[in-house]
């Protein structure tokens, strides 16, 4: 079941540098998984690849309206690549519905695949189309393969005793065929994992490969392709790979940073979208000492997580934004007992319950300020799907040796979105070190290290350091509710103190593009792939840009005051409507320029050029 077939294609090859392809249906349409699959096959073929699954906010929107659009990019290379495309040079549409919500996003010229037998008057008039876009002029200048998909699905499985919905849902499988004889992508893995993903229905198992065949079968003998494409493999770093996600990556760069402190991790958590699958990833990961307790809100997931670290574990929880809020109080309670705790917030689109499949980067100032009293916590934004995992484990690292919660702000672009990754080997990683207190003379549990102003931390139980903490104002040193009004003042000014000497321990900034630049483009977070190639762009045409990506946003770089000065202006992209613009205008006393997108989708890099492009002109 699992050879390839045939080896090649028989009509010419046209070699390419890169390809945006997206798979685009209703909700049960299967885009995701066949997204996915896709880019597997390009991953398996060497291309650099990197991905944009894009969900509907509700659970089942009405099928074949626009509310219950699924959709999945893919932009796959044979360069390096930092986004996942911006217009689809390909777009594959499944019905109607999906064909009006990404026609406007499809390049000038562009490929479109349609399922023709989905363009009924009912499913035309679902879409809000009055007539077939064909009639109207709609596809004039795209070159348009009006297939029909579901006709030759049921024709392929015409002898098989199949339930006519289970024919139908098959149909996905003919898109994956046909996108795979197109791009020349490999066939062995996708035969057998359509073995592996339905074993438990031998009749599903030849059905989906049987369609699956039928679609490479028909782009190899249909004369409506003349030919078909490569993209030949990309030049990367020899070693073992694997295609992750962010939240994939979150997932084990916790359980990596908690083995390296040589700690047992502790999640406690509540699922929400998108954060769900780290939880769902670290429950599958017992084996490695990882306990897991899907608690029965976010307050319980807090609370048990922060008990676990009381109790000398890494304790970590996972949410988003609404899930962030409930979190608050217990996240304050870290502050005053100043005890190691991760909290991820994979943000999405707000307020309140808002966009929850799509992404946005507007809890940074929730982050910062969100709790009561003067509690700050350090704040880390990885910057890629791969990035996660080194984020993770620094986010462990600071938690552990400053004795201090650590917010890891990621967003549903990053914890969705895949890029290939090379494996890193266990032993090569550094060490954490999370030692307990050994000392039995003259304990007290504000007894802090002059170097990090971290407290000890120390096990219940352990012999002779017993102890207690608690909500309400400690004394400096014995640890002892106090409510003396000096001492208070400089608990408050020690935990601040702490959290800023954090910045001693990072490596100074580094700024891409030309070093004596006019304009500077400070991002943050998930923002960096596409300002990276937009400062890159605009300098090739003449245009003078440097760009500097934080990766901690509280405390920040010490330096980075300094880079800020040098440069004629300053701009910051972001997601939402000027969150850390502020933070750098408050701090200091930059005149920053904010720039911001709040669509629920990422920047792309030709709007990102249009928009920096524009307000170099419009200042000059």
């Amino acid at each position: 079941m699992g050879e390839a077939f045939p080896l090649a294609s028989n009509k010419p090859v046209e070699v390419l540098e890169k390809v945006v392809i997206r798979f685009a249906g209703d909700s049960g349409d299967g885009m995701q998984l066949t997204g996915t699959q896709f880019s597997n096959e390009s991953a398996l073929a060497g291309n650099d690849i990197a991905t944009l699954p894009d969900y509907p906010a509700e659970i089942r929107a009405p099928a074949g309206t626009l509310a219950g659009v699924s959709g999945f990019q893919l932009n796959f290379s044979s360069t390096s690549l930092l986004t996942p495309g911006e217009r689809p040079d390909v777009l594959v549409v499944m019905n109607p519905a999906a064909l009006k919500v990404n026609l406007p996003h499809l390049r000038e010229g562009g490929t479109l695949i349609m399922d023709a037998d989905a363009f009924t008057k009912g499913n035309l008039r679902k879409a809000g189309y009055a007539q077939h876009p064909s009639e109207s002029g709609e596809l004039d200048g795209y070159t348009v393969f009006d297939l029909a998909m579901t006709k030759m699905t049921a024709r392929a499985l015409a002898d098989m005793d199949l339930p006519k919905k289970s024919v139908v849902r098959c149909k996905n499988f003919f898109a994956l065929g046909l996108c795979s004889w197109m791009f020349s992508r490999p066939t062995e893995q996708t035969l057998a994992w359509i073995a592996s993903k339905f074993a438990k229905s031998p009749q599903l198992v030849e059905a989906n490969t049987r369609v699956f065949k039928a679609g490479w079968n028909y782009g190899e003998t249909t004369d409506a392709f003349a030919n078909c494409y490569t993209v030949e493999k990309a030049k990367i770093e020899p070693g073992l790979y694997s295609s992750i996600t962010g939240n994939k990556a979150l997932a084990w760069g916790l359980a990596t940073g908690a083995a390296k402190a040589g700690r047992q991790l502790f999640l406690g958590s509540y699922p929400i979208t998108p954060a769900t699958e780290i939880l769902q990833d670290l429950a599958a990961m017992k084996e490695f000492g990882v306990i897991t307790v899907q608690a029965e809100d976010e307050i319980a997931g807090v609370g048990s997580a922060l008990g676990a670290s009381f109790a000398g574990a890494i304790g970590v929880t996972t949410s988003s934004g609404p899930g962030v809020a409930l979190k608050a109080e217990t996240i304050g309670l870290a502050v005053m007992v100043e005890l190691p705790l991760v909290v991820v917030n994979v943000q999405r689109g707000g307020p309140s319950t808002g966009l929850p499949t799509k992404t946005e980067q507007a809890d940074l100032l929730q982050a910062l300020y969100g709790r009561n009293g003067e509690s700050p916590v350090a704040i880390i934004a990885p910057r890629t799907p791969a990035d996660c995992f080194d984020a993770a484990i620094e986010a462990v690292r600071v938690a552990t040796k400053y004795m201090t919660p650590v917010i890891l702000l990621s967003d549903g672009y990053l914890a969705n979105g895949a890029q290939p990754w090379k494996l890193p080997k266990f032993s090569e990683l550094p060490d954490i070190e999370a030692k307990p207190w050994k000392q039995q003379v003259a304990f007290q549990p504000y007894l802090r290290d002059e170097d990090t102003l971290a407290r000890p931390w120390v096990s219940p139980g352990t012999p002779n350091l017993t102890h207690r903490v608690g909500g309400i104002e400690k004394d400096y040193n014995s640890g002892d509710i106090s409510y003396d009004p000096l001492n208070h003042e400089r608990m408050v000014h020690v935990r601040a103190s702490k959290i800023e000497g954090i910045s001693a321990d990072f490596a100074p900034c580094e700024i891409e593009g030309l070093q004596s630049a006019e304009v500077l483009v400070v991002g943050w977070g998930s923002t960096y792939g596409a300002i990276s190639e937009a400062v890159r762009a605009l300098n090739s045409q003449g245009y003078s840009f440097a760009h500097v990506h934080p990766r901690w946003l509280n405390p920040l770089p010490r330096d980075l005051g300094e880079i800020l000065r040098r440069f004629d202006k300053v701009i910051v992209p972001e997601m939402n409507m000027g969150q850390l613009v502020r933070v750098v205008r408050d701090q200091y006393l930059v005149d920053a320029i904010p720039l911001t997108k709040i669509q629920g989708q990422p920047f792309g890099v030709s709007e990102l050029c249009d928009r920096l492009r524009g307000i170099v002109e419009e200042n000059k």
